[in-house]
């Protein structure tokens, strides 16, 4: 496991109270508290695509296992702790606690699955969704009757939640997808500030 990977998992068991760590990994000099590890996936994997190596940059992406984590995260990263400077990405539900934690917020309207299905639009999404042999499946998903009243925007965020594992996948791929000029405004301003 490289350092980066090392200085994640000494972050995640002091996190959850196994000890404290001494310090940030060489040349660490930021990171991004996100939620969970579609929102790490999707963001490591729009900042390639977008011509940046986050951790070659010192920046550090983070998945803390659910928003009410970010204070804890917070006060071993930041200022009380390693010093490092912290932002965070989050669904709007959620802003309230990244909000009493950190002071630079970037908020996906509803969440990051939206943000993204939205940018590159259903059909796009679902060429992806066929590349990955999950055609069969979404379609469906489509007809069951629970999902006739959602739109096709929501119909797709509902379906990308429904195996383990596949937000992760779709985020890489959806996020990878993306025209850098079509970028989520707060995937963009994110980006932008590292």
């Amino acid at each position: 496991m490289d350092e980066m990977g090392e200085f994640r998992e000494a972050v995640a068991r002091s996190a959850a109270g196994g000890g404290a760590f001494g310090e940030a990994a060489p040349g660490v000099r930021g990171a991004v508290l996100v939620e969970g590890p579609s929102d790490h996936a999707a963001l490591e994997a729009l900042a390639r695509r977008l011509g940046r190596d986050l951790e070659a940059e010192g920046i550090c992406v983070l998945s803390m296992g659910g928003a009410t984590n970010v204070a804890r995260y917070a006060g071993l990263l930041g200022p009380p702790g390693l010093g490092l400077r912290l932002t965070g990405l989050c669904d709007e539900q959620e802003r309230p606690f990244y909000d009493r934690a950190l002071e630079e917020v970037f908020v996906c309207v509803k969440d990051l699955e939206e943000e993204l299905i939205r940018a590159l639009g259903v059909a796009r999404v679902e060429e992806i969704v066929e590349a990955e042999g999950e055609l069969g499946p979404w379609r469906t998903f489509t007809r069951q009757p629970a999902q006739r009243g959602r739109s096709p925007e929501q119909r797709m965020r509902r379906f990308l939640g429904t195996q383990s594992g596949r937000k992760i996948r779709y985020g890489r791929l959806l996020a990878g997808a993306l025209d850098p000029a079509s970028v989520p405004g707060p995937l963009d301003a994110l980006i932008g500030r590292l």
